[in-house]
């Protein structure tokens, strides 16, 4: 019979909670020579306060706000690499969502794959640095609300405020003005029973939106560059005190 050593059982064991997280979170940790990269995927549904339908894929804003206000005080994390490809959900939890992410420290990518619509606009550029494909999409409308509605002027108030959050902070965290990023999401053109644009990876670029077209390689050697660039500064005033 033979018997499994420590470090070999450590080892196991740490697959093993590395398997578990990407189960239960879509996320990774990974050893580079530069640091340590968290991978944090946002897909599907963003959740809020009501559970989705049942297989729905969502991302659930309980999870993700305390983890990422772990990822930011964990010495053990140099960099956040989000993933995007997500279809939007509730308002608020995505701007929660948002808000978090810009106010990390730590250097942050985000790359969009696939889609990140509606209050996945936000999302993507919440980020130090936004990335797209050229395939990615973005869908970009006025806020709408399912349930019911009180015909009232408070209710158009609250939708218009709420609209103007939103518009506040996409040019307050990307290139493109407030104005332009309004007059998106009223366009007539783009949707046959709606307004608003769906806009891909190079418009968006274009637009100011999007920071540059690039995928995961380019992603990670923009984080590279910042975390080698954090660690020589941080030598630098070492050294000076």
């Amino acid at each position: 019979m033979t018997k499994t050593t420590k470090p070999a059982q450590a080892e196991d064991d740490t697959q093993k909670e590395a398997a578990q997280s990407i189960l239960d979170f879509g996320s990774a940790m990974t050893a580079t020579p530069h640091g340590n990269i968290y991978c944090l995927t946002i897909i599907g549904q963003i959740e809020g306060h009501m559970t989705a339908p049942s297989g729905t894929k969502t991302t659930k804003y309980e999870h993700v706000l305390p983890l990422l206000a772990k990822l930011e005080e964990s010495d053990e994390v140099a960099g956040v690499l989000f993933l995007l490809n997500t279809v939007g959900g509730d308002v608020e939890a995505g701007l929660a969502i948002a808000e978090l992410i810009a106010g990390m420290t730590k250097p942050t990518v985000s790359i969009v794959l696939g889609g990140s619509h509606s209050i996945g606009v936000p999302l993507a550029v919440a980020a130090r640095r936004s990335f797209a494909v050229p395939s990615a999409a973005m869908t970009i409308h006025p806020v709408r609300m399912s349930g019911t509605v009180i015909a009232a002027p408070q209710t158009y108030s609250y939708f218009q405020r709420l609209q103007d959050r939103i518009v506040a902070f996409v040019a307050g965290h990307s290139r493109i003005g407030a104005g332009d990023f309004q007059d998106l999401m009223l366009k007539k053109d783009d949707m046959a029973a709606d307004v608003g644009s769906v806009i891909y990876g190079e418009e968006a670029v274009k637009l100011g939106l999007i920071d540059q077209v690039g995928g995961l390689s380019d992603g990670l050697r923009w984080l590279y560059g910042e975390i080698d660039a954090g660690k020589k500064k941080r030598r630098r005033k070492s050294s000076d005190a």
